[in-house]
């Protein structure tokens, strides 16, 4: 056990402290530091479990990372720690190896055969800059758009932010490609609703080798649940449960982005450790 890592078993302080269970899913998928690793550096001073609970405290509470509690490292250092992960690629990382185990507690294979793909607009804060932000006629919103691919039993493959003016068929485009990275080529089916329609279809077929299957909104004057798109609305509000994804408060679109995945972390290690 490294230095930075905390003991296996300890007292919750807060809703959102991982648990001993939940801890000794995350703690393998997280990599050694530096200075552990041969490529120097310094010890790290706070162990990572502690900076995993104050993420999962922001992500959850929606505060401001200044409004971290005391009993917290500084939020500099917490900050610092969630934008380097984001950067490098271990927030996904740690996200898709949560997720194959989650699957296979589940007596599904880690690689899932098919997906299901939406997005979402969310009001921007006045943090959010006037680049990144867009106006979705549709919505009525003024702000970004998430785009998610998830599972067919709901956990995150993949999110992209963009401005809310940004169509769905253009987005989906970048959306799929990341898919593909971070679920490999096992993905054979994706279905969309039908702002999804148009060229993309071709494209995917042709550029991924993948089938994009539009389901369509059957003509009733009630309600009714959409075959396999219900998968994807119900995460959709799984992440809008997590208070700091309400609304986009983050100055860069992949800081949002890691909000999200790690919203999705937290929903998925639960997941994992209630077939334990």
């Amino acid at each position: 056990m490294s230095a930075s890592h905390e003991p296996a078993r300890r007292t919750a302080r807060y809703p959102t402290d991982v648990t001993d269970a939940q801890w000794a899913e995350l703690d393998p998928l997280l990599s050694d530091p530096a200075c552990l690793a041969g490529r120097g550096g310094r010890w790290e001073k706070h162990c990572r479990r502690v900076i995993v609970d104050a993420i999962l405290y922001v992500v959850d509470n929606g505060i401001k990372w200044r409004a971290l509690p005391a009993d917290f490292p500084p939020w500099p250092t917490v900050y610092k720690r969630f934008a380097a992960w984001e950067k490098v690629g271990a927030t996904q990382r740690l996200l898709d190896g949560l997720r194959d185990r989650a699957r296979l507690a589940e007596g599904r294979v880690a690689a899932p055969s098919a997906a299901v793909v939406d997005s979402q607009s969310v009001r921007a804060a006045e943090t959010v800059g006037r680049a990144t932000r867009g106006w979705d006629g549709g919505k009525k919103v003024a702000g970004r758009k998430r785009h998610i691919v998830v599972d067919t039993v709901g956990l995150l493959l993949a999110v992209l932010v963009t401005p809310a003016s940004t169509q769905d068929r253009v987005a989906a485009r970048s959306l799929l490609r990341r898919m593909r990275d971070t679920a490999g080529g096992w993905v054979a089916l994706v279905w969309a609703d039908g702002a999804y329609t148009g060229t993309l279809l071709g494209w995917a077929r042709k550029t991924l080798r993948l089938v994009v299957e539009i389901v369509q909104r059957p003509q009733v004057p009630y309600f009714t649940v959409l075959p396999r798109r219900w998968v994807v609305e119900r995460s959709l509000a799984w992440i809008t449960g997590h208070r700091r994804c309400v609304r986009d408060y983050e100055r860069l679109p992949r800081h949002h982005e890691a909000m999200v995945r790690w919203a999705m972390i937290r929903i998925t290690s639960r997941r994992l450790t209630q077939h334990q």
